[in-house]
């Protein structure tokens, strides 16, 4: 018989639930563009109609594990979204901004 999730997490310790609570924003904010554009509730055919590309084009390029970064910024912003480019030290996180749209427009 199936559970009702609400009561399987009624019985953790809250110890437990803050790990579980933690993993789920970890993995939220780290996910690979398919898993991404699927969260987002898009289709590759979707987006290759925006791109004026296939769907398997789309594919190929969820798969890449290495692209421009003017091709990521396209892919993100087909998304609705705009693409951020941050170092991280010890010390502190940087964002980039040598990729910007006012410093192509500059050049």
């Amino acid at each position: 018989m199936a559970r009702n999730f609400n009561e399987l997490r009624q019985k953790m310790s809250p110890e437990r639930r803050a790990k579980n609570d933690a993993e789920t924003e970890r993995m939220i904010r780290e996910m690979p563009l398919d898993e991404l554009r699927a969260a987002r509730e898009l289709t590759q055919q979707h987006l290759a109609q925006i791109f004026k590309s296939s769907q398997g084009s789309i594919s190929r390029l969820e798969r890449r594990t290495d692209m421009y970064i003017s091709t990521l910024e396209k892919f993100i912003e087909a998304m609705g979204g705009k693409l951020e480019i941050r170092a991280v030290f010890p010390d502190g996180a940087v964002r980039i901004t040598q990729f910007g749209e006012k410093t192509r427009n500059a050049a």
